[in-house]
């Protein structure tokens, strides 16, 4: 059977309402507020064929009809409308990047909770493999007389600020030299290539040994200790208000599925270009929804951030969410390695 522009209007005019009121959508519903032209002999005879075709299901016998998985991809693909964020949206998205220099971990767990308090449901966020991460500058601050704060920024934003032990000779200006002597050495290598730098090793002269060793070796205890860490979520409780997640059984679903990030893994780590949806029905796991978009700085992917919630979101306000503060991070990140 042929899918018409009249059942595309009606199946975007069912999913418009069932987003809106989690209720399923009847004829009358759907000549009232959507499609007035049409009598409603002839929505439910569309309907009806609809269901045929795997766009929609019925609950019960006199129940109004409900979208399936296949309905929600054609939507996005195709019939989905273009929204704008609204001005006060767009405050509190600046209000959590606010152009100063963030720690990735502090970027990730941002972009996570403004997409969640913006949309309401889950926010996610995920940074590729740190150990790929290419490094760009190198800041020594000493604090104290034998204390110092090293600063390493990478093409995926500002490493967690680490401090070392310095010898009290180390003055101010002998570090600023060994800063921008070690920058340029290890100016785009990866931190892999670093924590094994048999090829940079050569480079470095005894003069800046001591600091040096000392930069390898945070750089291999952040890397062993970010293990887990490059997944980020939040506002996993209000999914749970959901009416699709009101229930024991689905309720648990959600918790041991934002329990075991790692689950999560095979969505945020492909490699798919641009946005990508992952709508399915499936009786073993809480059937959720989960819109990603790529995190990149300077034309590069350097991660993922999106969105968990019920099959039954507002896909056009997450997609100008995830395009807004992709863009945001993208720049923000550009900035800080200025």
């Amino acid at each position: 059977m042929k899918l018409t522009e009249r059942k595309e209007k009606i199946i975007q005019a069912v999913i418009d309402s069932y987003t809106e009121s989690c209720e399923p959508v009847s004829s009358a519903d759907i000549k009232a507020k959507y499609i007035p032209s049409l009598s409603t002999a002839t929505i439910r005879n569309e309907l009806a064929a609809l269901e045929d075709m795997g766009y929609l299901d019925q609950p019960h016998t006199s129940a109004g009809r409900v979208p399936t998985a296949n309905a929600y991809k054609l939507y996005v693909e195709k019939l989905m409308p273009r929204k704008e964020l609204s001005s006060s949206e767009l405050d509190i998205i600046k209000k959590y990047f606010n152009n100063t220099v963030l720690e990735i971990g502090d970027l990730l767990r941002s972009t996570a909770k403004v997409i969640s308090e913006i949309t309401n449901l889950a926010g996610i966020a995920y940074v590729k493999n740190i150990g790929s991460a290419i490094i760009k500058n190198i800041k020594i601050i000493k604090i104290t007389d034998t204390l110092a704060i090293i600063v390493i920024v990478t093409d995926r934003g500002v490493l967690k600020d680490s401090t070392v032990t310095v010898s009290e000779e180390m003055s101010e200006d002998y570090l600023r030299s060994a800063s921008e002597f070690i920058s340029k050495v290890f100016a785009n290598h990866t931190i892999l290539e670093i924590c094994n730098p048999d090829e940079i090793i050569n480079q470095i002269t005894n003069e800046f040994r001591m600091v040096f060793d000392a930069i390898v070796e945070v750089l291999k205890n952040y890397v062993s200790d970010d293990s887990g860490k490059e997944i980020v979520l939040e506002g996993g409780s209000k999914l749970l208000e959901q009416p699709e997640f009101s229930t024991i059984g689905k309720a648990r679903a959600v918790y041991e599925m934002f329990e075991s990030k790692e689950k999560l893994a095979p969505v945020l780590k492909n490699e798919d270009f641009g946005l990508t949806f992952n709508i399915t029905e499936d009786v073993n796991k809480p059937e959720c929804a989960i819109v990603t978009a790529n995190l990149e700085a300077h034309g590069v992917n350097i991660g993922k951030a999106g969105v968990i919630g019920p099959i039954r979101m507002d896909y056009p306000k997450i997609v100008s969410v995830l395009d807004y503060i992709g863009k945001t991070v993208g720049n923000l990140v550009d900035n800080d390695k200025k």
